[in-house]
């Protein structure tokens, strides 16, 4: 029996690879030669390739669920945590992973354990503020039902005025509420201040204050909210006819390109043109309830539908100011 074999002075990966050494090497035609980084020509060096590792799952997943289940890394990184997502946390299951039931010294030890694994999670009194921060920034989110990528948005700007250390002299409530409605207000989406300071811990004033400070230090992007932009919720929330939707759209449109109702709140503005559609779709809304919905007075529901009936009626009757 010979005692010469390949494995004997090479490893496995080193094996020629038998497709390319019957092909050769396309420059002169010597023998390819695989191992575990790259696959390069024995005579002239020439590399053909570089990455012949695999970089698939070494599982098979023969339906969705099973493929769904089985992961190879964890979550990815997230600027919702002060950490990015990186720490590890311990349990409370009462069992290992064989599914025995632990004894009280085991599970005494591990209560252990998780108290100081908990201390030990913030290196500075920095990085706790931080992550107290990002967690308030999460529960407004989470109270408004806003989407995901507004959440990372938000908590991306509340880490950028902890680095500016804006913070410091003002409240970590307020500056997370006013970090969600900056971000709102960035992203075009329509959130009034009343509605991310009912959910804060704080005063409106100070939220406010809160969002003022950032805008100004971190020159945010904001635009200001057109006044169709809070129809769709409006009308959403009142579950009108589409085309009562569509006709309060114009008429906010409209009455915006007047300049009449130039410096009024928006929601108002966009209630006044839903409370008119409404009448003239035979839609029966009290200006009371469309008032509570559009957080405004009725005062102010009033006022912006008398605008509005005035530019309409100076649409259609255009030679009446020349009359006049």
């Amino acid at each position: 029996m010979s005692l010469r074999h390949v494995y004997e002075r090479t490893f496995d990966e080193d094996v020629p690879s038998i497709e390319r050494s019957s092909n050769g090497c396309p420059e002169c035609g010597g023998l390819v030669h695989t191992n575990s980084i790259e696959t390069a020509c024995e005579d002239c060096g020439l590399v053909l390739e570089d990455r012949p590792i695999d970089h698939g799952p070494e599982w098979r997943a023969f339906d969705e669920t099973e493929g769904n289940e089985r992961k190879r890394t964890g979550p990815p990184l997230t600027p919702t945590r002060h950490d990015h997502g990186l720490s590890s946390e311990i349990g409370f299951d009462q069992a290992d992973a064989n599914g025995s039931t632990l004894s009280g010294r085991k599970r005494s030890q591990i209560a252990r354990l998780r108290r100081e694994h908990q201390r030990g999670r913030w290196s500075s009194k920095a990085e706790q503020n931080l992550a107290h921060g990002l967690s308030e920034v999460r529960r407004i989110v989470g109270a408004l039902d806003l989407p995901r990528s507004l959440r990372d948005q938000a908590c991306q700007l509340y880490r950028t005025a902890a680095h500016e250390d804006l913070i410091r002299g003002r409240s970590i409530e307020a500056v997370a509420a006013a970090s969600v409605s900056a971000a709102c207000r960035c992203a075009g989406l329509p959130r009034t201040f009343t509605e991310v300071e009912t959910m804060a811990a704080v005063s409106d004033e100070r939220v406010r204050n809160a969002y003022g400070v950032l805008n100004r230090e971190l020159d945010l992007p904001t635009v200001p909210m057109e006044h169709h932009e809070y129809v769709p919720k409006l009308t959403s929330e009142l579950e009108v006819s589409p085309a009562t939707r569509q006709r309060a759209v114009g008429l906010a449109r409209q009455l915006a390109s007047s300049g009449v109702a130039s410096g009024c709140n928006p929601v108002g503005v966009a209630a006044g043109c839903v409370y008119q559609a409404s009448l003239e779709h035979g839609e029966r809304l009290t200006q009371e309830s469309l008032a509570d919905i559009a957080e405004v007075t009725p005062v102010t529901l009033r006022a912006r539908w008398k605008q509005l009936q005035s530019v309409l009626n100076e649409s259609s009757n255009p030679h009446h100011r020349g009359d006049a």
